[in-house]
């Protein structure tokens, strides 16, 4: 080859670098000097030396490759999310002293709430004067006794006056008591749906303030009312709604003729993109051991024998790209 490789990222392959791999996918040996001429296959992980031919280069499977990128990735963003967080916790006492009354709304229309009791008295506020809807995402149900009921008076209470309730939820809630029994109580045009997973937690009112945690301790809260953000949390919420499941206590997802259940298939879509079994738990909203559980049943479905293993043996066997139907 006498052009240059020009110089590019490993998210966009080249033209010569995609017919090389093509022809090592192929069978065709590969020299280790075609390494030098373009150096892209192997940074992206498509390429790797033999190890019975230190003059020749193997292919890897794209899916074990695109899973070992994603992670980079993905542990970049973690990294970024942490720094982010530390700046939060860095500057909240200087919001809180900045803002001795516990917040004031700024001319972007956001302000900060500090404390449980100012965020519950906020909310409540806000939901006495609303006659429209409350549209909320709720990622875990929140246990504190005082909470729930506070939560359940003031739900009912835009109930009677012709208010609407939607309200969505992972599909671990489907069956907690907890969340079950706020629905026997609650009468009125109300709805609860589920998803794999779920953003951050929303509480929207009547698409006019929306309120949404600051903090991982949810001790801090924004309250929004910029028209722009308000409009964004809505075809948000909309969009998710749309794509959700119906919570009945009557219904169970079947389980698929292949053998996996759309559970484990949530899994195994991150599992292709490298995320360790803790991530895995906590974006779907399980416990650990119940997501090693899975994890074991795909392998043994699969017939996988290695975690790298089990990778490669989800994209080969296309469960990612089938839609199952439900009963």
């Amino acid at each position: 080859m006498t052009v240059p490789h020009p110089p590019h990222g490993v998210e966009e392959l080249c033209k010569a670098g995609l017919e090389l791999y093509a022809r090592a996918l192929r069978g065709e040996q590969v020299p280790a000097s075609c390494a030098e001429l373009l150096p892209c296959l192997l940074q992206a992980g498509l390429l790797r030396p033999d190890l019975e031919d230190a003059r020749l280069l193997r292919p890897v499977p794209p899916v074990l490759a695109l899973s070992r990128l994603q992670r980079t990735v993905d542990d970049d963003i973690a990294q970024r999310r942490r720094q982010g967080e530390r700046l939060a916790e860095s500057f909240a006492p200087l919001l809180t002293l900045a803002l001795p009354d516990g917040g004031a709304m700024d001319a972007a229309g956001i302000e900060l709430l500090s404390g449980r009791d100012r965020i519950n008295s906020a909310i409540s506020t806000a939901m006495a004067a609303a006659s429209g809807e409350l549209l909320a995402i709720q990622p875990s149900p929140d246990r504190h006794p005082r909470t729930v009921g506070l939560a359940l008076e003031r739900d009912q209470a835009l109930l009677d006056r012709g208010g609407r309730i939607r309200t969505l939820y992972q599909h671990t809630q489907r069956h907690i008591p907890e969340t079950l029994a706020r629905y026997e109580q609650l009468s009125g045009d109300v709805e609860a749906r589920t998803l794999d997973e779920v953003t951050d937690r929303l509480i929207l009112i009547d698409r006019t303030v929306a309120f949404v945690p600051a903090d991982k301790s949810r001790a801090l809260a924004l309250e929004v009312r910029h028209p722009a953000l308000l409009s964004y949390f809505a075809t948000t919420f909309d969009r998710l709604w749309r794509l959700a499941t119906p919570m009945h206590p009557e219904t169970v997802h079947p389980t698929p003729l292949s053998g996996i259940t759309p559970r484990q298939r949530a899994i195994a879509a991150l599992l292709v993109e490298g995320h360790t079994d803790a991530v895995i738990a906590d974006r779907l909203g399980m416990n650990i051991r119940t997501a090693r559980v899975h994890i074991a049943k795909l392998a043994t479905i699969l017939g996988s024998d290695s975690r790298a293993q089990l990778g490669y043996l989800i994209g080969e066997s296309g469960i990612l790209r089938k839609k199952e139907t439900e009963a």
